[in-house]
């Protein structure tokens, strides 16, 4: 995928988003030296090395160049879809009501068991060019809609494939800990004991699995049976994420934590002690505005205390067919600026560096020396139009692993 020979891109404004400087670690009339794949220089034009003269140049015309966007968590694989439900929470049924009536994530299963791998795939694509057609080069996937265990790896086997389709880094997560199917009704340390923990060994095995989370919340598991499944993901070298405090406050923040989470996921419910302990642990917190406006929720996450605390925030779309049915990480940009008061520049960190902190991603998200070549050019002026405006994309072109 990489341009071997080398090139230099100029005559751009680059946020190259490295921390400790400006604004956005702004470089106005820039210059980035790509190779192999990977950035070798980034600089002021005036300033370019000598030894970079004879490369080949392509003036980007004043042009905008951020990192290419990571969308750190996503459900994009699935079968189906819950519009029905939508128009039920928009006759009065609560997220909550819904799950419990049967709906919900358990509705997703049905559908997404009776599809086959290819199925799964082409169903996800859509999605996933929406994604890359908005500057998506990094994109995590998570399981957690089989609740068995050949539905659960062929979703991370689609997962997997549609990296060989595109080009864009998948991420896989395992989510078997999402929800508990119809057939272990009412016995959830079952389910986690006979299906969830053995499939995770198994998906291990078969190299489909990146990270591991759950969904801990009064309609899923609570801490104690998510933390049997960290143990296993401990065991296996596995790094862990959570959905924890979406709809209540059940602790599952402090056991995130306590297990050194790559990033705790939707927080509305999260508590000033929780932003400490994810301060002291490094985690992330990922806000899900998508999920928020959805369901109608009026607990807005606690960015006071995550700033004040110095927890980073990365953004996501949640992309799911019941709760966040959204593709688009500028829209999530937005909502996160108009909903919960995130700043332009949270905003842009939130789905470049933080996001790629949040999947344990560590050459991504960053212009600069030495990461990969993954580049996004928009046609504005000024990083702050990326969050201002509403149902409108801007990119002029991607760049994925140095090809242009």
């Amino acid at each position: 995928m990489s341009d071997q020979a080398g090139y230099v891109l100029t005559q751009a404004t680059l946020a190259t988003m490295v921390p400790g400087k400006d604004a956005y670690g702004l470089i106005p009339d820039g210059a980035i030296v790509v190779g192999d794949g990977r950035i070798s220089w980034v600089g002021a034009l005036a300033d370019l090395p000598a030894e970079h003269a004879t490369l080949p140049r392509q003036n980007l015309g004043g042009r905008l160049v951020t990192p290419g966007f990571l969308d750190c968590h996503t459900h994009i694989v699935f079968g189906g879809d819950r519009a029905m439900e939508f128009e039920m929470r928009l006759n009065g049924a609560s997220y909550e009501e819904v799950a419990r009536a049967g709906g919900g994530i358990v509705s997703t299963v049905t559908a997404t068991r009776t599809a086959s791998l290819e199925d799964l795939v082409a169903g996800a694509l859509p999605r996933l060019d929406t994604l890359i057609g908005e500057g998506a080069t990094v994109v995590e996937v998570k399981s957690g809609y089989g609740l068995d265990r050949e539905t659960e790896l062929n979703m991370l086997r689609a997962a997997r494939r549609l990296a060989e389709l595109r080009p864009v880094q998948i991420r896989t997560t395992f989510l078997g800990a999402h929800a508990t199917p119809a057939e272990y009704k009412d016995r959830d340390d079952a389910y986690i004991d006979e299906i969830c923990i053995p499939t995770l060994r198994v998906a291990h095995a078969e190299r489909l699995v990146d990270a591991v989370d759950g969904f801990c919340e009064g309609i899923a598991f609570n801490a104690a049976q998510i933390e049997r499944v960290f143990k296993v993901a401990q065991e296996l070298g596995l790094p862990v994420k959570l959905h924890a405090e979406q709809l209540s406050h059940m602790g599952g923040t402090a056991l995130a934590a306590k297990y050194g989470a790559l990033s705790v996921d939707h927080v509305e419910y999260a508590t000033e002690d929780d932003a400490r302990a994810m301060a002291d642990s490094g985690s992330v917190a990922v806000i899900l505005p998508g999920a928020f406006y959805t369901i109608r929720e009026t607990q807005a996450p606690p960015i006071a205390h995550f700033r004040s605390h110095g927890v980073p925030m990365a953004l996501a779309t949640d992309c799911n067919p019941g709760s966040s049915p959204l593709t688009s990480l500028l829209l999530t940009m937005n909502m996160g600026c108009t909903l919960f008061r995130m700043t332009p520049e949270e905003a842009l960190a939130g789905v470049t560096r933080n996001a790629a902190r949040a999947l344990g991603v560590s050459d991504a998200g960053q212009i600069a020396p030495g990461f990969r070549a993954d580049l996004a050019i928009w046609d504005v002026k000024t990083p702050g139009e990326l969050a201002y405006r509403i149902g409108f994309n801007p990119l002029h072109s991607r760049i994925y692993e140095g090809a242009k």
